[in-house]
Formats: structure tokens, C-alpha cells, sequence
């Protein structure tokens, strides 16, 4: 994939998941849920698995605890994988390490 078709992947990402951002309190849960799950679906498809494990992590904690204020520590992080250079297993790990530092759990 060429490296412009790449950062508009990645702007297209960050814009979703600013507009999730911006709507935190005002979203419906599922809406939420669909919005991420196409972040997900658009990461998988891309081969970045940082970004599509902290998605996926956002669903799975949604669907136990609802849509409260810990999406935006979700959020800050996805936003910081989309631009992580690499985007393999070892990147995905150190960033659920660091949302579970930062979650506290």
C-alpha cells in the first residue's frame, strides 16, 4: 500500500475516533458499539492490531460496563496506535499494557 493511501487510512481513522470522542455522553450505546466496531473492522482490514485490539478491548469493556467516562482513556490510546509505525502483536500487547496502567486493573 503506498504511503498516501496509508495517512488517509489513518486520518480516516483518527477522525472516527474523534467523533466518538466528541460525542462521549451523547452517544447511545449502540451507536457507540457500531462506530467502534467499524474502527475494528477498518484496522483489521489495514493490519493494524494495535489499533484493532484497543478497539476490540472497547467493545468487550461496553458490553460489561456500559459507555462511561473510561472510553476516552480507550480513545486517547487508539488514537496514539494509529499513528505507531510498526502495528504487529508485540505493539498490540505493550498497548494493552499501558491501557491497563492506565485503567489501573
Amino acid at each position: 500500500m503506498s504511503r498516501d493511501a496509508m495517512l488517509m487510512i489513518r486520518s480516516d481513522l483518527i477522525r472516527r475516533i474523534d467523533g466518538i470522542a466528541a460525542s462521549t455522553g451523547k452517544i447511545s450505546l449502540a451507536a457507540l458499539c457500531e462506530q467502534v466496531d467499524t474502527i475494528r473492522r477498518l484496522a483489521r482490514q489495514h493490519r493494524m492490531d494495535a489499533v484493532e485490539g484497543l478497539a476490540s478491548m472497547l467493545e468487550t469493556a461496553t458490553a460489561y460496563h456500559g459507555h462511561g467516562p473510561i472510553i476516552l482513556s480507550y480513545l486517547d490510546l487508539m488514537r496514539d496506535a494509529v499513528d505507531a509505525e510498526h502495528q504487529d502483536e508485540q505493539v498490540r500487547t505493550a498497548y494493552s499494557a499501558a491501557l491497563s496502567l492506565r485503567l489501573g486493573a
